[in-house]
């Protein structure tokens, strides 16, 4: 009778199911006789569809991970009504990619419209159930229970029904503020059951009626018991319902149970509540109610909240790792484990850890080694965005292969297996990897390490493991003393004295980096176990290497001192070159008659200037090879420097009145201040009062005890200044002023710093490797404010900083750097923004990852000295045509041949000897006078 009742209303559901929305036979004929322009309309549109599901079909072709053209494509073929197609493309995706809660109902509801049969119908069962491994969703679980009530006619039907409840309330029936609803569903179903059992009025119930309406009544009780002792919201309400429903006093220990859930609510409610009042994706939020739940201790509800958490949180790395760890130590239960590991995976391919987690985990739970192998192919065209991920995931394949072999046995399937993977990670790195990064990501050769252990330690190969550092100490590893060492530790514990000693003085001869530690090691091992003739050669070898290591160190420091005394030479020559250049000038336009009295002082000052200017514009041709400072810091003294002063020339002497008419003094810095000093340059040439607009501005950091603007010979500003502090930490508050806009232009502040003592001192303020939670942008409209780009970036996450960077006059290079909260808001941005049309222009958007910044070679030992002479300087119009080189072609240096490879190893040439190289004669600007008149 119960059946047979639940089943009439089943079909009945059913059959209004089945009616889909947009029915020709639902809508009668009013609407048959459109007019043809409304039909010619619908026409184009469809056929504009079509365009545009064959453009996205050719491009998931292309690339099948681009989750934005897949739900466009199923959202169109949806629209046109392509059922075959819309089931493919949704199959599709979701082999890749976890499906949304939203995705899923939408596709279940397709597919329950479509499914009359019964065989239809165990296809949608089929679909629910892969629909409740993606997420832990009350909502999909809710409509999961209610179809399966429509199948209660066939055969197990109840108890089908009544499964689907238990487990629904297994997983989402501890949910604080959509649990109720299940429960609730749950008890309508029983109640329903109840009634239909109830005998017909008047009649005397069978004994077996009677014991089926007590059982029935008891399954509602325990339902109502079950449901008051977990803390869920509206708990008052449920409790007066049972109050009502009940013919019996409810019991104390119901009651008791009861309170304390009561009370446990309480302490859930401010969780509840600052998640309901935060903003996607309340990561914060969760995170503090994960800490809760974890205090309290209770398996289930922290298996709830991490799943609650990540539902609206599934690109969060760190997320999945703490849930899979807490999984992993606490739980232990092999289903659940590996299901949380498999959708980490699909949620966050590119995290190499979680992958790693993966492995370890099918591992740990005794998972067929061809599923584990399959599931490394996997992680390979995962698509890691770093090539040591690559290395990380190969190493952590190994160690599982590794962990398989029965090292007792001489030779077996899996060390044979073990071996082949080795050589094919040596293999991928250098091919794959190298070809898409442009390096291995395992310079140190870690894996090929590795495996030498292996073959040494547990193979008892030892000519296996000396062939494998062999081909290390090839791909240059031998300069580096760690490697040397490395290997002698190997052969000391597994092979032979005399490799021991052949390795050491292999590593004597090629350590470039700690070659003493090198020498100690070789004559510690000669003092324990070497002959007196191992000995005397042993010495011999290390005085001889370290002789030569400290013949070239010291020559190297004299090479620098050289060339910077070379340097301050050659700046004098230039002054002193000028200074006669502007004399002879001047005696020449005296001897024609062109220059009157009147104009003398206007001459000086001209003069003057052109000087000023001059340091600044210095070209290629000049002869010299030697990189100027920048001007600021020759003329003023940058960095705790002044420049060397003129020698007094007739020449000079109007100069030297213009000057003192000009009365400007010169800035002079006391390096013993650095500590309190900060620079400040980039500001504008027209800027009024410098003193005092700056003062304004650095006030806010500190007491400032002076400021000392920088003046031309002209008086006018030049731009930089320094500001003196009384306190160092006012100092290194003013540096994060530093890009503040000043006037129009970007105000740079660095520390202030001696460039004598410290000649590669840089400041950057910004990291140059990689950060996975900030984007690069180009392409931008030089017309996009910061304003403007937020609106853009804000919608697919929180927005930390953005960055628009500018040249120094403060004007947009169309580029900008965005931070998210965190890496996954930053790779859900590249998904949506890239290629994305802004004013009109297609930005490019990709993962914050600069290239490495060149620095200019310094001089070293043992190179060559023309590589040791910086570029030439040119002005902003490049080398002048006038600019002719003055040193004569038969003084001009050689350039050295390249040496021969004698013996597999390079001979050092003259250029990269220990030998200085020969200075060329110095020479006056009067020789090279009569030199040229002599031509």
């Amino acid at each position: 009778m119960a059946a047979a009742g639940a089943e009439a209303a089943a079909v009945a559901a059913e059959e209004e199911k089945r009616l889909p929305e947009g029915d020709p036979e639902s809508g009668g004929d009013s609407e048959d006789e459109g007019d043809s322009d409304s039909s010619g309309d619908g026409e184009d549109e469809e056929k504009e569809n079509e365009a545009e599901i064959q453009r996205l079909e050719e491009q998931l072709s292309i690339n099948a991970f681009d989750y934005n053209c897949h739900l466009d494509l199923i959202k169109l073929l949806r629209q046109e009504g392509e059922l075959v197609k819309l089931r493919r493309a949704r199959q599709k995706m979701s082999e890749l990619f976890p499906l949304t809660e939203e995705i899923w109902l939408d596709w279940l509801k397709d597919e329950i419209k479509m499914a009359s049969e019964s065989s239809e119908r165990e296809k949608v069962y089929e679909l629910f159930e892969r629909a409740v491994k993606d997420y832990i969703c009350p909502e999909i679980w809710l409509e999961y229970a209610q179809y399966s009530i429509g199948g209660i006619g066939q055969e197990g039907g109840i108890e089908k029904v009544r499964s689907i409840f238990e487990r629904a309330l297994t997983a989402v029936g501890l949910h604080v503020t959509k649990g109720t609803a299940l429960w609730e569903a749950y008890r309508e179903f029983e109640n329903a059951i109840l009634e239909t059992a109830q005998p017909a009025p008047g009649s005397v119930p069978s004994p077996e009626q009677q014991q089926m309406l007590c059982s029935q009544l008891e399954k509602i009780h325990t339902l109502f018991r079950r449901q008051l002792g977990i803390p869920l919201l509206d708990m008052e309400a449920s409790y007066a319902e049972y109050e009502e429903w009940s013919e019996d006093p409810i019991p104390e220990t119901i009651i008791k149970n009861y309170k304390k859930a009561l009370q446990q609510l309480e302490k859930c409610k401010p969780y509840e509540e600052a998640l309901l009042g935060a903003e996607t994706p309340k990561l914060a939020e969760y995170q503090a109610y994960i800490d809760f739940e974890m205090k309290a201790g209770d398996p289930a509800r922290i298996q709830l909240i991490y799943e609650r958490a990540l539902a609206e949180n599934c690109l969060v790395p760190d997320l999945w790792a703490r849930y899979n760890q807490y999984l992993d130590r606490q739980l232990k239960v092999k289903e659940l484990v590996l299901s949380a590991h498999d959708r980490a995976v699909r949620n966050c391919p590119w995290t190499v850890g979680l992958w790693i987690r993966y492995l370890l985990a099918m591992e740990r739970h005794r998972v067929d080694h061809s599923i584990i192998s399959e599931m490394f192919e996997k992680a390979l065209n995962a698509g890691f965005i770093q090539a040591t991920d690559y290395v990380e995931i190969w190493q952590a394949y190994l160690d599982y292969l590794r962990r398989r072999v029965d090292f007792t046995q001489d030779s077996s399937k899996e060390l044979e297996e073990l071996r082949s993977a080795f050589a094919r990670a040596v293999e991928y790195l250098k091919q794959e990897v190298e070809e898409r990064f442009s390096e291995s990501g395992d310079p140190s050769c870690t894996i090929m390490q590795n495996w030498a252990r292996v073959e040494a330690r547990l193979c008892n190969n030892m000519q296996k493991a000396r062939e494998l550092w062999d081909n290390i100490m090839t791909k240059g590893n031998a300069k580096y003393a760690n490697m040397w060492l490395e290997y002698y530790n190997l052969e000391r514990a597994h092979g032979d004295t005399q490799h021991c000693r052949k390795a050491l003085h292999r590593a004597v001869q090629c350590t470039s980096d700690y070659p003493e530690h090198v020498c100690e090691v070789l004559l510690t091992l000669e003092r324990i176990e070497g002959t007196l003739e191992d000995w005397d050669a042993a010495v011999q070898k290390t005085e001889n290497r370290l002789a030569r290591v400290n013949e070239q160190r010291a020559k190297a420091a004299e090479k620098e001192a050289a060339l910077a005394k070379q340097e301050e030479e050659k700046a004098e020559q230039r002054k002193q070159a000028r200074a006669e250049k502007k004399a002879s000038k001047k005696a020449k336009k005296n001897r024609v008659g062109d220059k009157r009295k009147a104009d003398d002082d206007d001459e000086g000052e001209w003069g003057q200037e052109e000087e000023a200017e001059q340091p600044s514009k210095r070209h290629k041709g000049d002869g010299d090879g030697i990189h100027l400072e920048e001007d600021m810091e020759v003329e003023t003294g940058l960095y705790g420097r002044s420049g060397p002063e003129k020698p007094d020339r007739p020449g000079n002497q109007k100069e030297k009145a213009s000057t003192s008419r000009k009365d400007i003094p010169k800035v002079l810095h006391d390096s013993s201040k650095d500590n309190v000093t900060v620079f400040v340059s980039n500001l504008s040439y027209t800027m009024a009062d410098p003193e005092v607009k700056l003062k304004e501005l650095f006030e806010s950091c500190g007491e400032v005890a002076e400021i000392r603007p920088v003046f031309s010979n002209k008086g006018t500003f030049r731009g930089y200044c320094y500001v003196e502090f009384k306190e160092e930490k006012s100092a290194l508050q003013a540096l994060g002023l530093d890009r503040k806009v000043v006037e129009g232009r970007p105000m740079f502040v660095s520390p202030c710093v001696d460039k004598n003592k410290n000649p590669d001192f840089k400041v950057f303020r910004y990291s140059t490797t990689l950060e996975k939670h900030k984007l690069f942008i180009s392409g931008l409209p030089f017309s996009c404010t910061k304003e403007e780009l937020e609106d853009v970036c804000k919608a697919h996450g929180d927005v930390k900083d953005i960055r628009l960077v500018t040249n120094r006059a403060g004007k947009p290079k169309g580029l900008a750097y965005v931070e998210y909260e965190n890496e996954a808001q930053a790779s859900q941005a590249v998904l949506k923004m890239d290629g994305l049309t802004v004013k009109e222009h297609v930005i490019k958007v990709a993962i914050s990852n600069p290239p490495l910044r060149k620095l200019p070679d310094k001089p070293e030992a043992g190179r060559a000295s023309q590589f040791a002479v910086p570029r030439q300087v040119y002005g902003a119009r490049g080398k002048g045509r006038t600019q002719l080189s003055m040193m004569p072609r038969a003084l001009q240096r050689q350039s050295t041949p390249v040496a021969k490879a004698e013996n597999g190893m390079v001979q050092n040439s003259p250029a990269t000897s220990s030998e200085p190289p020969e200075e060329p004669k110095k020479m006056s600007n009067a020789d090279f006078a009569k030199m040229l008149l002599k031509k």
